[in-house]
């Protein structure tokens, strides 16, 4: 009688763990400047994911993976299968399914846009991002069509960017890599290296910078941009924050403004992989392009970017925070005014590259691991 109540009761212990949610696991705890951080596991099992959005009325989370997957994270932690209706990607080195942002809309038009890298007829691809409605199951996007891409489609496998970030009056911007394919960033006849802003259709508003000029893409908002992996709207100025990937060195965070040039590759505060020069480049300033706002010599290899505007850590009120691929670390950022004043790193005894990180509707950042095994972290401040 008492091994079978023993029996019994370890069988209910055993049940009871295995349909505890991922959630519901106890936080890590990591000391930082200002009191001890919290780091609870949302999820694992992501094959290298790139990006979160956040449903409303705590419907979960939208996750990609870069092999090409759009997966739903419930509120208990649960990951769905892939939804169906999602775009064949070019998953090839850095290629692959990218950003997802939803529509500043969702909850009357369920609609949700997706970055992605997108074949072309020569082997090689370049960026594209559609949309589609998201189905009232959360298993599939429908009638998802293409609203813009990258011409022409100069990767092998590198540097497709991208970053979507609409704005308050609703415009879409897109942040795109140049292909590795240095000289293009300076080229208006090309959409590499740039930030492009349209319509949530893919129109091209009327009053964009080179609009009606010969020979230059009308979409274009800003260029000179290497690589650009993260992109935020600071939410008390409207302005748009992007930080990208310099060569080896020169991480650069920079606000981005109507028709300005950023310089790459004429301005550069990095060298080739080799440690040689980059051939275009005229130093670390060039005449008529602007400088970085920020410059980080030592690469992290920069990533998704928050601006952290809740009330609930009021320590972390006004910062910013970016991945560090390389440094596998989060970068907390604090300003005077727009001013960088002080850098702190956060979450390095995870020893994973971080991909992506954005502020929750809870207050709490949510943070990817760009891991086979990839995962998404709860933080906050006991």
């Amino acid at each position: 009688m008492i091994r079978k109540t023993l029996l019994a009761a370890f069988c209910a212990s055993a049940v009871l763990i295995l349909a505890t949610p991922v959630s519901a696991a106890q936080p890590q705890q990591m000391k930082s400047e200002e009191g001890t951080v919290e780091v609870t596991t949302v999820t694992r099992g992501l094959e290298h994911p790139w990006s979160v959005a956040f449903l409303p009325d705590q419907q979960g989370m939208l996750v990609t993976e870069r092999s090409g997957n759009l997966r739903r994270v419930s509120p208990d932690g649960k990951l769905s299968a892939p939804l169906s209706g999602v775009p064949d990607v070019w998953a090839r080195s850095q290629g692959g399914l990218l950003d997802v942002v939803l529509s500043p809309d969702f909850k009357r038009d369920r609609t949700v846009y997706l970055s992605y890298a997108e074949a072309g007829k020569d082997g090689k691809a370049g960026t594209a991002v559609g949309r589609g409605q998201l189905s009232e199951d959360f298993k599939s996007l429908e009638d998802f069509n293409v609203i813009f891409r990258q011409q022409p489609k100069l990767s092998t496998g590198n540097h497709f960017g991208s970053r979507l970030v609409f704005d308050r009056d609703g415009y879409l911007f897109i942040t795109l890599g140049e292909n590795n394919d240095r000289p293009t960033a300076q080229d208006l006849d090309k959409l590499q290296g740039k930030i492009v802003r349209i319509y949530p259709d893919g129109k091209v508003p009327d009053d964009n910078p080179f609009v009606g000029q010969k020979n230059v893409r009308p979409e274009i908002w800003s260029y000179g941009i290497r690589n650009p992996q993260g992109a935020a709207l600071n939410p008390w100025h409207g302005t748009l924050w992007e930080n990208e990937h310099g060569p080896k060195g020169g991480d650069e965070l920079n606000i981005i403004e109507r028709g300005k040039n950023y310089g790459w590759p004429l301005a550069t505060h990095g060298d080739n992989y080799s440690g040689a020069p980059i051939p275009e480049a005229q130093g670390k300033t060039a005449e008529g392009t602007e400088g970085p706002h920020h410059v980080w010599q030592l690469s992290p290899g920069l990533s998704g970017m928050a601006f952290y505007d809740s009330d609930r850590f009021k320590a972390w009120q006004r910062n910013v925070f970016i991945g560090g691929l390389v440094s596998k670390d989060l970068i907390r950022l604090e300003f005077e005014g727009d001013k960088v004043v002080h850098e702190e790193r956060l979450l390095g005894d995870l020893g994973e590259r971080i991909r992506d990180v954005r502020q929750g509707p809870d207050g709490f950042l949510y943070v990817l691991t760009d891991e086979g095994d990839g995962a998404l972290y709860k933080v906050g401040l006991k």
